[in-house]
């Protein structure tokens, strides 16, 4: 077994080296940080198997750097304060953001190895809400999100979560997810139709996430009408999320009335990611930070004008369109810095650019009207999924036609949107 990697943070220098000598002596890989900063760059581009951790520093201090780590998702590792100067408050506040313990200096050798030893045994990442949206961003539209969700967190009335596919909503859900309850999201809804009751089973006394519920049939919607009333006997929170226009459905008579009606007591609206745009930066340095702690990207780091160039953009697939630019990013750049042209090149290739009118394709003039009426509206749809990147809401919206009608259409034409394009 590969040895573990700690990192010792510590602004004494003496500290330091003595610290690493004493782990190193018990076959444990040291590396040392004398500041925040420092430590700041080194958790940018790997991940420890554990931090020591000390909070009197002169430029940052280690409680502010925990706390930034846990909002922007890099707490995935066990941290052990350290502290000449500890108290009970200080100790509490350490372990409420995300500490997994407290040493106090000066450090008993006996003490400081069996609290490594039963932080490592422990260094397991724990799924926990604040670790759940911080994959979402910190800024003003996530922010008000992050505190309705705080407080419809202990209802136990079902949620309706609606947004554009790709915009965090099943982040959101988890985020109502308690530690050691079930979570089952079923990777198809077909099994509300065949067997509604075995997903409250599953899910007792924990959370039922269905995704895409505009996508239900009949029968379906019958199945989730019958979870909706037997939800209180099991103990189930039902998150339920749409990217469609559920009222439109409604309307079209697709959707159940009575069905809309009990599902959207209480409902939350997720901003889609050009809605908080000043979080695409940090987002993607959190991608990127994923990609070299997990060994699948080389350490690199993003240019500020390429940065610039990634919060500017329009982002209709929103987070997972982000996170497969930051992938192909860092394994396809050049050099260790991803430049603003590397962005532009990548970029070009998730948005071809769209023909600004239907007479840059060669129309098909000499075939039979019904051929060439075909292929027409095959260019039509094509240029205008391309549009509006891959959303079926608003490409209903766009070309005038209700939902169900757009599907048959598109089918009809050979024209596929499968569940794991951009936007769909």
């Amino acid at each position: 077994m590969a040895a573990n990697e700690i990192l010792v943070v510590d602004d004494e220098v003496g500290i330091r080296e003595l610290l690493r000598e004493i782990l190193h002596d018990e076959g444990y890989i040291v590396a040392l940080a004398e500041n925040a900063g420092a430590a700041r760059l080194y958790r940018s581009q790997k991940r420890p198997d554990l931090v020591l951790l000390d909070i009197w520093m002169p430029d940052t201090d280690g409680i502010t750097l925990l706390k930034e780590w846990e909002s922007n998702g890099l707490l995935t590792m066990p941290v052990i304060m350290m502290s000449g100067h500890g108290t009970i408050d200080t100790a509490v506040e350490a372990t409420r953001v995300g500490a997994a313990d407290f040493l106090e200096k000066p450090i008993a050798l006996q003490k400081l190895l069996s609290t490594v030893e039963r932080a490592l045994k422990k260094s397991e990442p724990l799924p926990c809400n604040g670790e759940a949206l911080a994959g979402l961003g910190t800024g003003t539209a996530v922010s008000e999100l992050k505190v309705r969700l705080a407080q419809v967190a202990n209802q136990i009335t079902p949620l309706l979560l609606t947004g554009e596919a790709g915009a965090g909503m099943e982040l959101c859900a988890r985020y109502l997810h308690r530690l050691n309850t079930p979570w089952v999201a079923p990777e198809t809804l077909a099994v509300l139709a065949d067997d509604p009751m075995s997903l409250l089973e599953k899910a007792r006394d924990g959370v039922l996430y269905l995704d895409e519920i505009g996508n239900l049939g009949k029968l379906e919607q019958k199945g989730l009408a019958l979870i909706l009333n037997k939800l209180e006997k099991y103990g189930v929170r039902l998150v339920c999320a749409t990217s469609m226009p559920l009222h439109q459905l409604v309307d079209e008579g697709v959707f159940d009335v009575r069905l809309f009606q009990a599902i959207n007591g209480l409902a939350l609206a997720v901003p889609s990611l050009r809605e908080h745009s000043e979080d695409v930066p940090d987002l993607a340095r959190q991608a990127l930070a994923r990609l070299i702690e997990t060994g699948q990207s080389a350490p690199r780091h993003f240019s500020a004008a390429a940065l610039n160039l990634l919060r500017d953009e329009n982002w209709p697939g929103n987070l997972p369109q982000l996170g497969n630019a930051v992938k192909t990013l860092a394994l396809t750049a050049l050099s260790k810095e991803i430049t603003a042209e590397d962005v532009s090149r990548v970029l070009g290739q998730f948005a071809p650019a769209v023909p600004s009118s239907a007479s840059q394709y060669t129309l098909p003039l000499d075939q039979p009207l019904r051929e060439a009426r075909d292929e027409f509206e095959r260019i039509y749809f094509e240029h205008q999924l391309k549009k509006v990147g891959g959303n079926m809401s608003r490409l209903a919206e766009s070309v005038g036609l209700e939902r169900t009608h757009l599907y048959r259409k598109l089918k009809q034409l050979g024209i596929v949107v499968g569940k794991g394009e951009i936007g769909s």
